[in-house]
């Protein structure tokens, strides 16, 4: 190969590599400096309207409806018991739930994605939490809520009306803070 056909060879691969390295070190700064928890919050044709029914018997026996804890905020969580995102945020459920217990202003209810009861059962055991959490006929509740993929949350307000949908793990101060803002936004 001669001295020139290298050179054009070398400038051919700088100018094939050099947008893909632009374009990646692009994608790194937006993903870098956007705000945490952005994308969470998503449109739903739910926001606005009372929540869809869940009820059915929970992990220990009890009977849970949604309706029941009208005059609270109610998170309704999605998850799965394989899904790392799921475990990730279960802590995060265990801390919102203990703060608002003793309050009562505020409680949630797990309902398992795909997920075989007894694997729920020993995840609960593993992990703790103090809420109800159904394991039958979750799907239809999926269905009713447009769930796609876990974990997905709906805020429903204590009015009974869905506020909020968030998608991905979500924390305690996250949930917090979307409460606090809904609660400002009916005040103004």
């Amino acid at each position: 190969m001669t001295e020139s056909a290298r050179s054009d060879t070398t400038r051919l691969a700088l100018w094939t590599v050099l947008p893909v390295a632009v374009a990646t070190a692009l994608l790194l700064v937006l993903l870098a400096t956007r705000s945490p928890g952005s994308e969470r919050a998503v449109s739903s044709r739910l926001l606005g309207e009372v929540a869809p029914l869940i009820e059915g018997p929970t992990i220990e026996g009890d009977w849970f409806d949604i309706d029941d804890h009208r005059g609270q905020w109610v998170v309704v969580n999605f998850f799965s018991t394989t899904c790392v995102p799921c475990i990730q945020e279960h802590p995060e459920l265990v801390n919102f739930q203990e703060t608002h217990a003793s309050v009562g202003d505020a409680t949630v209810v797990s309902v398992s994605f795909d997920d075989q009861a007894a694997n729920v059962i020993d995840f609960f055991a593993e992990h703790g939490g103090d809420w109800p959490v159904l394991v039958e006929d979750t799907g239809t509740f999926a269905v009713r809520y447009g769930v796609t993929g876990v974990p997905e949350s709906y805020l429903v307000a204590p009015t009974g009306v869905v506020a909020a949908k968030l998608i991905g793990g979500i924390t305690a101060a996250e949930l917090d803070g979307r409460i606090s803002g809904l609660i400002e936004a009916a005040d103004a």
